[in-house]
């Protein structure tokens, strides 16, 4: 079983990442991908938040 810094870890990856595409998709103007990868960055978002990962400086698209 993974630890809870394991989790963290890769959920933060995982944020960054979505965070990575959806800058690429806007300035693509792919509007439904952006939307999927909404969906995405708005979970990991959560997650982030109760697992207690401060987002002031990992939070790029600020959504």
């Amino acid at each position: 079983m993974p630890s809870n810094a394991e989790i963290a870890k890769d959920a933060i990856e995982q944020f960054k990442k979505v965070q990575r595409y959806m800058m690429v998709a806007k300035e693509e103007n792919a509007t439904k991908t952006y939307a999927e990868l909404k969906t995405d960055y708005l979970s990991l978002k959560a997650l982030l938040n109760v697992i207690g990962v401060n987002l002031i400086d990992i939070d790029i698209i600020k959504e």
